[in-house]
């Protein structure tokens, strides 16, 4: 993926970059509950897959804020233009590997693309993880089984500046749908605001897919 160095003289977030680079941990993680209504009572009945449009919510919500798309090597900052989705893919032998699903708007087209993609990753003989030569990635994980209320990711060290989403068990409370959403980062590169401007984007696609 394409993407341009960060000006740090200029970067208005410059200074709380260094501060939070000094930190042994400053990753944090954030679960909010997502209205999936009208993609379990409409969507799903007219065959829309309730994963891949997760997958799709997802991509429009990195998509949207730059700073989900900024990473740091050593003192240097990049900007990518866009970002690569990297899944977890149960396989039929109860593992599982890594699909990598790139973005694009429209539903439909997207949709094929993350079908083509799962069954590489599900016929795959290797893993297919991510060794640490790309950081142009988001994590993604899918917890069908769990209605949790919180999460947290293994993660390697204090450098490590991917962020981690993960979803959960989606649930019927009366005529309303809902299921948790995890979003984990790296304070160096994403505040709070920017959390609240991805869940805003991946909430409202979700009642527009």
């Amino acid at each position: 993926m394409t993407g341009r160095a960060v000006d740090l003289a200029s970067w208005p977030r410059a200074e709380a970059f260094q501060l939070f680079r000094k930190y042994d941990r400053p990753h944090y993680a954030i679960t909010v509950r997502i209205d999936v209504t009208r993609l379990m009572t409409e969507r799903k009945a007219a065959g829309v897959s309730p994963y891949r449009a997760a997958l799709y919510a997802i991509g429009a919500g990195v998509d949207a804020v730059p700073e989900l798309r900024m990473r740091f090597r050593g003192e240097r900052v990049t900007l990518y233009d866009r970002v690569e989705m990297s899944m977890s893919v149960p396989r039929p032998d109860g593992s599982f590997g890594y699909g990598y699903l790139p973005f694009q708007p429209g539903f439909a087209a997207f949709d094929q693309l993350a079908q083509d993609r799962i069954a590489v990753a599900r016929d795959a003989t290797d893993m297919g993880a991510n060794a640490g030569e790309r950081d142009d990635l988001v994590y993604l994980s899918c917890l069908p089984w769990l209605d949790y209320t919180s999460l947290n990711n293994a993660l390697p060290g204090p450098e490590d500046c991917i962020p981690r989403i993960s979803w959960g068990k989606m649930v019927a409370e009366g005529d309303t749908w809902s299921m948790p959403m995890t979003i984990e980062v790296h304070h160096a590169l994403v505040d709070g605001a920017h959390v609240g401007a991805f869940f805003d984007t991946v909430a409202e696609t979700f009642t527009t897919l």
